[in-house]
């Protein structure tokens, strides 16, 4: 939905985002008893429960940017975490996008940001790197599981390894589905062997 607004006009985006929650099919918002004009709101997702690392990061770099416009006592972005049968939990916020009629200073702000989508994928290059380098380290110790006991391995392996396989078997931390990379246990073995951690006994 953000990149498809991102190609609207502000005013298009704007008419098309108010009120959006109601054609949610089996949505319930409860917020909106609290709202004198919910209608003016929109409903925005930016992640949830089973989310890869590219929306993860972005979803991190929208919130960052929307952030200031929590503040006060009537602040038009609420951040939101909802329940949802399939993936757990969807997380986003609500915007108000309109007020007395005008354009919100919050929607300009995330239709802006729907425009950067649009015209290039990642927010933070940085932050989706570090993300992809976590996740390789998470990745590389979940496939080593068996080889673990078989070697004697010192603190910080994770990260030798990882430097070891992208001089020398990149294909194997090669991030994949776009949660990291994930080698499989011969290349790990032929890490392992090459940096001379012993066998245990």
């Amino acid at each position: 939905m953000t990149t498809q607004l991102g190609e609207m006009t502000l005013d298009e985006a704007a008419r098309e985002t108010a009120g959006n929650w109601c054609r949610f099919d089996c949505f319930c918002w409860h917020r909106r008893a609290e709202l004198n004009d919910p209608d003016q709101w929109a409903v925005v997702y930016t992640h949830n429960r089973d989310s890869a690392l590219l929306e993860l990061s972005n979803a991190a770099a929208i919130a960052a940017a929307m952030g200031r416009f929590t503040e006060g006592d009537d602040p038009e972005v609420v951040f939101e975490s909802h329940s949802h049968w399939l993936v757990g939990h969807v997380d986003g916020f609500s915007v108000k996008v309109f007020r007395n009629g005008e354009v919100t200073e919050a929607f300009r702000a995330y239709h802006g940001l729907a425009e950067r989508l649009a015209t290039y994928p990642i927010f933070d290059e940085e932050d989706y790197s570090r993300r992809e380098s976590e996740a390789l380290l998470d990745n590389i110790a979940d496939a080593a599981w068996r080889l673990k006991h078989t070697y004697n391995l010192p603190d910080g392996w994770e990260g030798e390894v990882a430097s070891w396989l992208w001089d020398h078997d990149q294909r194997a931390v090669e991030n994949r589905d776009d949660r990291g990379g994930y080698p499989e246990e011969r290349s790990l073995e032929a890490a392992f062997d090459a940096l001379g951690y012993e066998r245990a006994e």
